[in-house]
């Protein structure tokens, strides 16, 4: 399972995620992202929450960034321990900008 809640503050969007981002879910934080990034130059994933991503939310993440490469930036915040190690194992740590 995985809550979305989505905050916008002017061309500043943020998700903030709990739960699982897996095969199951991915396509819905997708589905979400897609429609909410016309006019927004920054893009925060908030990662407090989250306690699992598969190689299906590690994808939603790379179509996120690759989007917003071409319209502002976007960031990848407070991010666990083990969510970090699977970053950097799948070497997202080097395509992200992890904070």
């Amino acid at each position: 399972m995985l809550n979305i809640n989505k905050t916008e503050n002017g061309s500043e969007l943020t998700f903030a995620m709990e739960g699982r981002l897996d095969t199951t879910t991915a396509p819905e934080l997708e589905a979400v992202i897609r429609e909410s990034l016309a006019g927004v130059t920054a893009l925060n994933i908030d990662m407090a929450a989250l306690d699992y991503i598969s190689s299906a939310g590690l994808r939603v993440l790379l179509s996120a960034q690759k989007i917003m490469n071409k319209q502002g930036e976007m960031k990848v915040i407070h991010v666990s321990e083990t969510i970090m190690e699977i970053f950097e194992v799948t070497g997202f740590s080097d395509i992200l900008t992890i904070e």
